[in-house]
């Protein structure tokens, strides 16, 4: 599977008109930088507690939804990202007070990028249910958005046409 391709300007890049450009890449790769997605979704994005989560996880679910009736598999992958997103970092922060899973600052040369870049994993802390709560309400519809035929089906077609 092609890479995400970190190389473009995605500060200009509408890959809604250029979706050609987009590579589905692994896990989250790219959810806080393909516009006009992260600016359509990244205001709905909460999981500080339970309630914020299942009310964002099922707004997200909903866009989910939407970009796959218009045919829009990049806004429907980007949605699932989020949800994605919403599981790990409400993860991260079950297991580490703060949400600092690793030592010291990312390397310059892998800023937004996600990964450790070499730096050792911080301690876990005694788990924080809220959290983990959290993750569990986003795991779900991550799942749900996994399971959808229409998005395997989009996803294929898309993975076929653009590589």
């Amino acid at each position: 599977m092609p890479k995400f391709d970190y190389s473009l300007d995605y500060r200009t890049l509408d890959l809604r008109a250029h979706p050609e450009l987009y590579r589905v890449g692994v896990g989250e790769q790219g959810v806080l930088l393909v516009q006009p997605y992260k600016g359509e979704i990244l205001p709905h994005w909460r999981f500080a507690t339970p309630d914020a989560a299942r009310e964002s996880s099922e707004t997200i679910y909903g866009l989910f939804l939407d970009y796959l009736k218009a045919g829009d598999f990049v806004g429907a992958d980007m949605a699932r990202k989020f949800l994605q997103m919403g599981f790990t970092r409400s993860r991260r922060y079950a297991n580490h007070k703060g949400g600092k899973k690793y030592d010291g600052p990312v390397p310059d040369d892998k800023k937004g990028q996600s990964g450790a870049h070499g730096r050792p994993e911080l301690p876990r802390t005694p788990e924080d249910p809220v959290k983990a709560e959290s993750a569990r309400i986003f795991k779900a519809k991550w799942d749900q958005a996994e399971a959808n035929e229409d998005y395997a089906r989009q996803k294929k077609e898309h993975k076929a046409k653009y590589g």
